[in-house]
């Protein structure tokens, strides 16, 4: 089993880009630890009706969450997946073949690195427009705390059906 890893300290005070992104940070951390160590079956392991919920396809839908909502949304990339998500909603949960956990994971904890950097450009208060909705990067900072969090929940779930790991 995976031994709990050191995640980053969440402030109790301080201001409000610490605390936002230290929970951020923390989740992130999380989910590295609730995917780290498995084998490439128990990664990939349906315990679900939805064959799709596994630890692996929630690697890769978090990464893809990460990606749209810090270089798409607040960095202005293009987003590359708009068409493949219309002709298959679920398509982040797809692994492709021969893609490993280990380069799953790799992924994940870079494009949390290149989020990192893109909000570091931006205010709180900055507005980003993407498809005539406006956020500011406060809402986007905060919509991640929560998908990534509610995620971690799924994670828990999986990983003790999978190989008995516990722990918040």
């Amino acid at each position: 089993m995976t031994e709990r890893p050191q995640r980053p300290a969440v402030p109790l005070t301080g201001g409000e880009r610490e605390i936002l992104t230290s929970l951020l940070d923390y989740h992130r951390a999380t989910v590295a630890w609730k995917s780290g160590g498995l084998t490439e079956e128990q990664a990939r392991r349906v315990h679900l009706p939805s064959e799709l919920t596994t630890i692996a396809g929630l690697l890769a839908h978090l990464t893809l969450d990460e990606w749209f909502w810090f270089a798409v949304v607040v960095g202005g990339e293009e987003d590359t997946w708009e068409e493949r998500l219309k002709d298959d909603p679920d398509a982040e949960f797809r692994i492709p073949p021969g893609t490993s956990v280990a380069e799953l994971l790799a992924g994940y904890e870079e494009q949390c690195a290149r989020s990192r950097e893109i909000v570091a450009k931006h205010g709180l208060d900055d507005e980003v427009t993407h498809k005539a909705e406006t956020f500011n990067v406060r809402w986007v900072l905060t919509h991640m705390i929560e998908e990534t969090a509610r995620h971690v929940g799924h994670l828990d779930v999986l990983r003790e059906l999978t190989d008995g790991l516990t722990g918040e």
